[in-house]
């Protein structure tokens, strides 16, 4: 393995680890996950163990954007909850030491799952599967912030309205063309911003099946990855992002269910899913859904556009895919306008 892994420097990771955390021995050779477009992360390997490493990308970067700490700080405060997360073992603030923020974690066996339709799986395992993710939304948005010490994890109210604005800001910041669908969709949620009840949860921002580690032998949520968009929030805009990929093309880019003979596979529709979540959280059901659906359909094409700047300015952790993702901005912005006329 190179000294310098893929923009890793492990010669330096190496020094600062022996130093700071406790039963750490090299040598250390590292490789970098296919996943963490957003955040670079790396297999870190030693004779005795192994670890995960995230660091932000080099470069210029937008503003509260890839909050390294952030991911730290919740994923610690969780550990614990009924909500399973990887052992954080040091957060490293010191730019000098790679150049950049970084943290390490324990390393977490088990499976991992880019495709949501489980290829290969018998129909109980696809339900399962799904019911957990179910089970463990709930409990993440039925977590004590004050108990585990997060009360003060986002800015208090206002949370679609702040994301709308803040998602704005940071699309107009990487556009490099005009998309009318786009536009339009901006235009609509800020007129619409009032449909927000203003419940406040934590929300982990990004929870789909592809950011989940599920134990080996069984359909048990081993921990949920990549934390970096969690703020407090409010708890429909998870579960809205997450039936999205109900909406979304099939294939490896688009990870979708959309066309699928969904109830022949073993796995529940939108309204199920639904169902299941509120009966979990006791709630008699959601009003507004789809306007939750349109914002998360906006804010992932915000979020993919920035990708996308990234890939071309040279800064994504992957450019090829980078841009590959960049192409379906304009099918997040006609996601959200269909999602606005279903109403």
């Amino acid at each position: 393995m190179e000294h310098n892994a893929q923009h890793l420097d492990t010669l330096a990771v190496e020094r600062y680890l022996k130093g700071h955390l406790p039963g750490f021995a090299g040598p250390l050779t590292a490789e970098k996950f296919a996943f963490g477009q957003s955040n670079p992360t790396f297999r870190l390997t030693t004779p005795e163990k192994t670890y995960v490493l995230r660091r932000k990308p080099p470069g210029v970067l937008l503003k509260s954007a890839h909050a390294i700490d952030r991911e730290f700080r919740v994923q610690k405060a969780l550990a614990g909850t009924d909500v399973p997360v990887a052992d954080m073992l040091l957060l490293c603030e010191d730019d000098s030491v790679i150049g950049t923020m970084f943290y390490v974690m324990e390393h977490v066996n088990g499976r991992h799952f880019d495709d949501p339709s489980l290829p290969g799986h018998t129909c109980e395992d696809r339900a399962a599967i799904f019911d957990e993710m179910n089970r463990v939304l709930a409990a993440l948005h039925s977590v004590d912030l004050d108990t585990v010490g997060l009360s003060d994890f986002g800015a208090p109210g206002a949370y679609v309205a702040r994301q709308i604005d803040r998602w704005t800001k940071q699309y107009r910041a990487s556009e490099t063309e005009t998309i009318a669908d786009m536009d339009a969709l901006i235009s609509w949620l800020n007129d619409n911003v009032h449909l927000d009840d203003g419940q406040r949860t934590l929300v982990h921002g990004d929870y789909r099946i592809d950011n989940m580690i599920f134990e080996s032998n069984r359909s048990r949520v081993a921990a949920v990855l990549d934390w970096e968009l969690s703020t407090l929030g409010h708890p429909v805009a998870d579960l809205a992002y997450q039936i999205m990929q109900w909406r979304m093309p099939v294939g490896e880019e688009g990870r979708g269910l959309a066309g699928l003979d969904r109830k022949a596979l073993g796995i529940p529709s939108e309204d199920e899913y639904i169902a299941r979540y509120c009966e979990r959280r006791g709630l008699s059901g959601i009003p507004n859904f789809n306007f939750f659906v349109a914002f998360c359909f906006f804010r992932m094409g915000a979020i993919l556009q920035g990708v996308k700047k990234r890939a071309l300015d040279g800064n994504a952790s992957n450019p090829e895919r980078g841009l590959k993702m960049g192409e379906f901005v304009p099918f997040y912005a006609a996601g959200g306008l269909k999602a606005v006329q279903d109403g």
